[in-house]
């Protein structure tokens, strides 16, 4: 029963997604990803395959990914249940929040705008928070160390390697504005002092 709380979620994040990147990519300009840094799509398939093979063996078989389970109480499954279909409106919020600048890379569109609202009123990546609750949600659905484990690895990999190198651009962007935002904007979850 509980994977097919978790395909429903992953399913009802990866529609929206895909919805809204294939309308940015028709309404406005694409950066292809080999512009990014080889380091960088190098790591994030190192890090995403991983996660993403062990979401699909779960999905398809459960008892396939046996070896990876964790003993967690049914309370706590059922807690990443509700955040897994939390995400999903999440989801939809972020990217009708984002409109045409959505991306699928780290860097900036040459008519990029920066985006202050919606979500982004009091977290500068969204987006990167919504995935990474999916992700964490999954596990917990899954009850699976290696799917939390390589959830907080992503999350890890998004704190040190794929935000400083965005916000750079965005910096380079938009300058004196970008760094407004960022002294009024949580990173992944919203200020609470300051």
């Amino acid at each position: 029963m509980f994977r097919w709380f978790a395909l429903a979620a992953l399913v009802g994040c990866l529609s929206i997604s895909a919805y809204y990147r294939r309308r940015a990519r028709v309404q406005g300009e694409t950066i292809p990803r080999r512009r990014e840094t080889t380091l960088l799509r190098a790591g994030r398939v190192l890090v995403a395959l991983p996660l993403f093979a062990a979401i699909l063996t779960y999905l398809v078989n459960p008892s396939w990914m046996a070896w990876t389970e964790l003993p967690l109480p049914t309370w706590a499954r059922w807690v990443g249940v509700a955040l897994g279909f939390l995400t999903v409106p999440a989801a939809h919020w972020v990217f009708t929040s984002l409109g045409r600048n959505v991306s699928e890379t780290v860097l900036t569109k040459s008519h990029h705008e920066l985006v202050t609202s919606g979500p982004y009123r009091w977290i500068r990546h969204p987006l990167y928070t919504t995935g990474i609750a999916l992700f964490l949600a999954i596990g917990l659905i899954a009850a699976s160390w290696f799917i939390l484990l390589f959830g907080l690895i992503t999350v890890a990999s998004i704190q040190i390697v794929v935000i400083p190198i965005e916000e750079r651009e965005l910096l380079t962007k938009f300058g004196q504005e970008y760094r407004h935002y960022m002294q009024r904007t949580g990173r992944l979850l919203p200020r609470v002092l300051g």
